[in-house]
């Protein structure tokens, strides 16, 4: 199901877009566009995200994983 959203544009560049039309299908070039937007706004917010739980994690002290690491094969 699909729904029509409109917008306004400049007369001078539906004009334009008119004496194209025969080369370009703008709904879809549109929709292209929107949906390629709409993935790179999401990608961004998620990284931002990301980026917000990473410098909530604690530093932990040089050395922590090499002790971790040793404990770890010393219970083997």
């Amino acid at each position: 199901m699909s729904v029509t959203v409109s917008f306004r544009i400049p007369k001078k560049l539906k004009k334009e877009m008119d004496r194209l039309r025969g080369l370009v299908n703008w709904s879809e070039e549109i929709r292209r566009f929107i949906e390629r937007r709409v993935r790179e706004l999401e990608q961004l917010r998620v990284i931002e995200e990301l980026e917000c739980m990473i410098e909530s994690i604690k530093v932990m002290p040089k050395g922590t994983a090499v002790k971790y690491v040793r404990e770890d094969h010393g219970n083997y």
